[in-house]
């Protein structure tokens, strides 16, 4: 469960050393984002040599998300943080590589490309 203000581990190699959200994406009145949502954030700090620099606005995929997150199946999954990948506008990811493991529901969402390139789902 993802809200404004709340900051995000970068999971992949994008140059994104911390980011904090300021936008959920779907409508004006959503409060929470969870696995598999676009949300707006800036950037807080980057690497000089990366992708992202400092206070740009990115968009951002969530992959994992502290909160438990109920399934179809009946079960629950819950990661150690909160992380997104950048991606740009046409859903891409902007780094080349994905760190740690990425939850089953972003591939069902439609970032196939995002999915095939973790090296675990859960």
């Amino acid at each position: 469960m993802i809200q404004r203000r709340t900051k995000l581990v970068p999971a992949d190699n994008s140059g994104v050393s911390a980011m904090t959200v300021i936008h959920i994406y779907g409508s004006s009145k959503r409060r929470f984002a969870t696995l598999g949502d676009i949300v707006q954030c800036v950037v807080r700090s980057a690497d000089p040599q990366g992708l992202v620099k400092d206070d740009e606005l990115v968009r951002v995929v969530i992959v994992r998300t502290r909160k438990e997150f109920g399934r179809h199946d009946g079960s629950y999954i819950r990661f150690d943080d909160n992380a997104g990948v950048v991606i740009d506008v046409d859903g891409n990811p902007r780094g080349t590589r994905i760190f740690g493991p990425v939850a089953r529901e972003v591939k069902e969402r439609g970032f196939d490309k995002i999915a095939s390139m973790a090296m675990e789902m859960y």
